[in-house]
């Protein structure tokens, strides 16, 4: 059986779409049509069937899939290290949100770049970081999102926890105001009937009305972290529309120290600002909101040095974010 013929099924096979398996292996669409239908002549049965979106496989194909590809994979390994002779250096393309990546990731490569590993980093949401990863226009992604089917595969990195804060002048405010819960101010505003081992829920009661006057400062029109906090908090949508949007988190933590209004703010990315006063926290939540970070390949390339340092020396780094 003919090994690219079998290199070509694994490819369709992971990426669910004949199209996409063409673009990761650089032939066009009839070659990969044809390729598929001469391994299905040589076996006499089909391996994928054809749906209007991509294909699915057959149980032949998802068995014999199951056989070769981890031999195919170590193939690629062998093939990539070059046996005797030293691998040539490769580069890493590398893509993520822009803040993470800025701030955590490409800080914690820096010994391998050091060591002769070459970094190509893009910045996109994790739609689009997993739709590059798909394509093949980038070997390691970052995403906030885990990915579906067997093209790509995901690793858990790192939690962050979210922070929702403002300058001290608009806390000063909200104090002013009264009845503002504050940490450490002789307990908790707690949600409505809520006891000592009751079944965990919103941390409060309601956003206080205070907080309808504060000026928003977010990422988007679609306020993502503010609006995603106030569900874990408040079990509530936010009532006020964002002020200030940028799509940029280190802009909306530049303009919240300001004193534009109140943002919900990564833990990491604001934590100096917390130090040095120049922000504070509003609510103290028993449970902090959270997002999780994943580390994202496509199946099979973790064989691959210039992935899999870099994977495994995120994944160290992340031990102590």
């Amino acid at each position: 059986m003919d090994l690219a013929l079998l290199r070509t099924f694994v490819t369709v096979h992971r990426a669910g779409s004949f199209t996409r398996a063409a673009a990761l292996l650089g032939l066009s669409q009839p070659a990969v049509t044809s390729q598929i239908r001469a391994l299905e002549r040589q076996l006499g049965r089909p391996l994928f069937l054809r749906q209007a979106r991509g294909v699915t496989p057959t149980t032949l194909g998802d068995e014999l899939a199951h056989k070769v590809a981890p031999h195919l994979d170590a193939l690629v390994k062998i093939t990539e290290s070059g046996l005797d002779v030293p691998a040539a250096p490769r580069t890493l393309h590398l893509s993520g949100p822009p803040e993470f990546t800025s701030v955590r990731a490409l800080p914690a490569l820096t010994p391998l770049v050091a060591q002769g590993l070459a970094v190509r980093a893009s910045f996109g949401s994790a739609e689009e970081t997993l739709d590059g990863l798909a394509a093949g226009h980038c070997d390691l992604g970052i995403a906030t999102a885990r990915p579906r089917g067997g093209l790509l595969s995901s690793t858990p990195l790192c939690d962050e926890e979210h922070v929702l804060v403002a300058a001290p002048r608009w806390a000063a405010r909200l104090g002013a105001a009264g009845g503002w819960p504050r940490a450490g101010a002789g307990g908790r505003w707690q949600r409505a009937g809520a006891v000592a081992g009751s079944e965990p829920g919103p941390a409060y009661e309601a956003p206080p009305p205070m907080l309808e006057h504060v000026p928003i400062v977010e990422v988007h029109e679609s306020l993502p972290l503010v609006s995603r906090y106030w569900a874990a908090v408040f079990d509530a949508k936010p009532a006020a529309a964002g002020t200030v949007v940028a799509p940029d988190l280190r802009a909306v933590l530049g303009c919240t120290v300001a004193g534009a209004g109140l943002a919900v703010l990564p833990r990491y990315l604001c934590e100096d600002a917390l130090d040095t006063g120049e922000l504070v926290t509003l609510l103290d939540p028993p449970v902090p909101p959270l997002r999780t970070y994943f580390l994202v390949v496509r199946a099979g390339t973790l064989s691959l040095p210039h992935i899999s340092r870099p994977h495994e020396w995120l994944l160290r780094a992340a031990v102590d974010w």
